[in-house]
């Protein structure tokens, strides 16, 4: 089940048990079945602390498995082979259930552990998916960390019959006790907050009692993190706010044209951007969200309130909040999201299995997810609104030769419609003739580009008719001091080395402005004074 190469590695990782892991695995006479226990003993032949028991007569998922270690209590499944973005997961909850200590804030961890109740965690992933993983590790972890919490990861393309029942058409889904927890990405920092209700009000105190920056930086994706080294290179007290560190990179699958990395994955390089920024001193404080930003006051000093309450004070500010996926905004789109409306191909693609779905966008982004949907649902049709294609050329021949993709141009959709549970069809228009016509399908994925991060900014930095932040050669708003970066801006191109280009060079300009600037009422640079 395992190459020569993996299991050396994971052999390594292994070594690291510091207690013995008991490994009880539900089966029964299926394919997959056979496959996990080719997996399971694979992972037992390479350490002497795992041992492997089989069991056929229960009434768990078949085929699922639990980790356990004797003398503690701990509930923790997979429900299908944890291979492609979860086998991390799988050698995380190995390694923490054999006792090697997790990376996480000391304080968290004691906050999971002293969570009072009983929380019966269930998380619908598919192995395509980049962000499951975060959800999937963070409640493994919770389970390790309290006997009260249990968790079973379930691979929902192998469990349709579940995936059906439940009407689940978006990963992850968490269920909690029974009913939908939250469907998307969550740390285990968020999922502490919604069952802790004391802990956001904590948290808020904390932020609110920092000293002021020199250098506050509004967003950790690549122009964020690329703005947060330069300035910390420069020895001044910097601070990264960021609702998702990493930001799109987590929903970007491949990336093949970042010079000199022939070939990554956004998850990975948004975990590298934070592991560089982090060598620094930086003050990161990741799961917050910006609401307002605050004119400067007598003190020099602009403000930034966060959506849990707190203020933070900077001398200069730089603006990296970025893009989200744009929306059709079309009747049915709000109603059926995440019940057949999708944003992230790579993520729930594997439950649309064997349907038909339709891809609106002819840009890069809608014809890279035609392809990659074409080996996993029946027929894929893609709508673009122009007449033609925007993607490179390359794409468009490899569409265009696949037997189960129907390309239609000219073509503007109108609505979204269903059952008024799940999505049945698409109305759209055809642009040259003007008739309407339906189409039936079970899934429509939205690719028709970003929309800036920005709304919260509305009358207190110059925007563009398209929202974007207005910016000069030197990455300067009209707001002295606060400098902006990336797909939030209206610098064209958005790409990821031309964000980091752009953030690199906000923070030198943030750098020089602070230079020149008056010094604080104490006489001392603000890192100094505080």
């Amino acid at each position: 089940m395992l190459d020569a190469d993996l299991k050396t590695q994971l052999k390594g990782y292994l070594e690291r048990l510091v207690r013995p892991i008991h490994i009880v695995a539900s089966v029964d006479d299926g394919e997959k079945s056979r496959d996990l226990l080719a997996l399971l003993d694979d992972i037992a032949g390479l350490s002497d602390r795992i041992s492997v028991e089989t069991r056929r007569d229960d009434d768990e998922r078949k085929p699922s498995f639990a980790l356990a270690t004797p003398g503690r209590e701990i509930s923790l499944r997979f429900a299908g082979l944890p291979l492609g973005h979860e086998f991390t997961s799988l050698v995380l909850a190995l390694l923490q259930v054999g006792g090697h200590p997790p990376k996480a804030a000391a304080e968290t961890l004691e906050e999971v552990a002293a969570l009072a109740g009983d929380f019966h965690f269930e998380t619908y992933y598919s192995l395509s998916c980049q962000n499951c993983p975060d959800v999937v590790q963070a409640l493994n972890l919770a389970a390790v960390l309290n006997p009260r919490i249990r968790h079973t990861a379930i691979d929902g393309a192998l469990f349709q019959d579940e995936v059906e029942a439940r009407q689940i058409m978006s990963v992850p889904t968490v269920y909690l006790n029974g009913r939908e927890f939250e469907q998307g990405r969550m740390t285990l920092e968020q999922i502490l907050a919604r069952l802790d209700t004391g802990a956001a009000e904590r948290e808020a105190a904390k932020l609110a009692a920092k000293a002021p920056f020199d250098v506050l930086v509004v967003g950790g994706g690549p122009a964020g993190a690329a703005a947060a080294v330069y300035a910390a290179r420069k020895g001044i007290r910097t601070g990264v706010v960021s609702e998702r560190f990493g930001g799109q990179l987590h929903d970007t699958l491949a990336i093949e044209n970042f010079i000199s990395v022939p070939e990554t994955e956004g998850p990975k390089m948004a975990a590298a951007l934070e592991r560089h920024v982090r060598e620094y001193d930086v003050d990161v404080m990741d799961l917050q969200r910006a609401e307002a930003l605050l004119p400067a006051g007598d003190d020099g000093l602009v403000g930034l309130r966060l959506a849990g309450g707190a203020e933070l004070k900077a001398r200069s500010v730089v603006l990296s909040t970025g893009a989200r996926w744009r929306q059709l905004n079309v009747p049915g789109e709000d109603e059926y999201r995440n019940h057949g409306v999708a944003y992230c191909p790579h993520c729930d693609g594997p439950l649309f299995k064997g349907k038909h779905v339709a891809v609106i966008g002819g840009g890069n982004s809608g014809v890279e997810a035609a392809i990659d949907l074409a080996g996993i649902v029946q027929h894929v049709t893609v709508l673009e609104f122009d007449d033609k294609l925007r993607a490179d050329e390359v794409l468009q021949r490899k569409a265009r030769s696949l037997g189960n993709v129907t390309i239609i141009t000219s073509a503007q959709t109108l609505e979204v419609v269903g059952d008024g549970s799940k999505v049945d069809g698409l109305v759209y228009r055809d642009r040259e003739g003007g008739d309407a016509h339906r189409l039936a399908l079970e899934g429509v994925f939205v690719q028709i580009g970003l929309l800036p991060n920005t709304e919260w900014l509305a009358g207190t930095v110059e925007l563009s008719p398209r929202g974007e932040i207005v910016v000069d050669e030197r990455g300067r708003t009209n707001v002295p001091g606060v400098f902006a970066a990336g797909d939030c801006t209206t610098v064209p191109y958005k790409q990821i080395v031309v964000a980091m280009g752009e953030g690199s060079r906000a923070a030198l300009s943030a750098f020089d402005h602070l230079i020149r600037a008056p010094l604080p009422a104490s006489g001392k640079p603000v890192a100094q004074a505080a």
